[in-house]
């Protein structure tokens, strides 16, 4: 009995460890603020690269039912405009699948819609892909934009 003991208690350490490491299905790890770097929109069959690293900027808040989204150009214009976007609302994540629910908006046509995007993060790279599709604004489009997390000072 005494033997038993130890080797059953190697057998559960080991079996806790290999399902310690597994990753594959391990949730992705959205909550933080992340700096926008470039989006890749497709448009009626033509591509264009945004590099959100000149001129403006953008992050993304995520908290854990929420997210929220600011973006204003870096040159300061002669006038009192800063050029300043934003919104947000609330967003499900099951597995890789993460669906933002726009509820504020400058823009009322973009208001109450959901869009739904797969997303993957490597390293602090964190990369989402979606359609954006809204009718009264026109706007009908795959997007794939990459963050890269901040890190808190």
């Amino acid at each position: 009995m005494n033997v038993k003991m130890p080797l059953l208690l190697v057998s559960i350490i080991s079996f806790l460890s290999c399902n310690s490491v597994k990753t594959e299905n391990a949730p992705v790890q959205l909550m933080g603020t992340w700096q926008l770097l470039s989006a890749t929109t497709v448009e009626n069959g033509k591509s264009t690269e945004t590099d959100y690293t000149k001129g403006r900027r953008m992050i993304k808040i995520i908290n854990d039912t929420h997210f929220a989204f600011l973006n204003h150009k870096l040159d300061m214009p002669k006038d009192s405009s800063n050029h300043f976007d934003g919104g947000g609302g609330r967003y499900i994540l099951k597995g890789d699948e993460y669906t933002e629910f726009l509820d504020f908006y400058k823009d009322r046509n973009w208001e109450g819609k959901s869009f739904n995007f797969k997303v993957s993060i490597k390293n602090d790279t964190l990369i989402q892909t979606g359609v954006e599709k809204v009718e009264g604004a026109g706007v009908d489009r795959t997007i794939t934009e990459k963050y890269l997390r901040i890190k808190a000072n």
